[in-house]
């Protein structure tokens, strides 16, 4: 029996190499290219940038919240470089350069068709054994939200987009979903 084809591992190099323009993750010596964004992602991601965002600014809070393209390379190796959508960082000697080194305390990422799969398997239990404290699953297509408060290890909360939802992370913060407007 002739041997298999070697499969080409590729690194953080590689990820640096690509394209302007051109997104990818990096996920165990494979990447993982991004489609492109769609209207309705992008206005679910600027909502929830702006009201985490202007929830930080408002109570003076150490936590840092930066919308994708931002890296976040899950562990020291390098072998996992993901780009969520939203990542919130409260430990700021994570933050360099380059982006996140270790796992973001809160991650929120927008399903689209391209990613479903990765978005509720593969990133769902990178994060966890991550150790990031709070995991959020937007779907539009279904108008429905998953959070996982993976620190106090509760099981799954599902909510549609005309709840308001409690961020786990945080004492005092409710994301008004129904004020989404799409």
């Amino acid at each position: 029996m002739p041997p298999l084809p070697r499969q080409r591992l590729y690194a953080i190099d590689d990820i640096y190499a690509l394209p302007d323009g051109e997104r990818a993750e990096l996920i165990d010596g494979q990447i993982y290219n991004m489609a492109p964004l769609t209207r309705r992602h992008q206005e679910i991601l600027s909502f929830l940038h702006a009201w985490i965002y202007n929830h930080v600014t408002k109570n003076n809070g150490e936590c840092k919240v930066y919308p994708a393209p931002f890296a976040v390379f899950l562990f020291a190796d390098d072998s996992k470089y993901l780009e969520p959508d939203i990542s919130v960082i409260c430990d700021k000697g994570k933050l360099d350069d380059y982006g996140c080194k270790g796992a973001p305390d809160w991650v929120i990422e927008i399903v689209s068709p391209a990613s479903r799969r990765m978005d509720y398997y593969t990133k769902l239990s990178l994060y966890r054994s991550a150790n990031v404290r709070e995991y959020w699953i937007v779907d539009p297509m279904k108008q429905a939200i998953l959070v996982y408060d993976m620190e106090h290890d509760s099981a799954p909360a599902f909510y549609s987009f005309a709840d308001r939802i409690k961020v786990n992370i945080y004492e005092d913060l409710w994301i008004d979903f129904p004020k989404l407007n799409l």
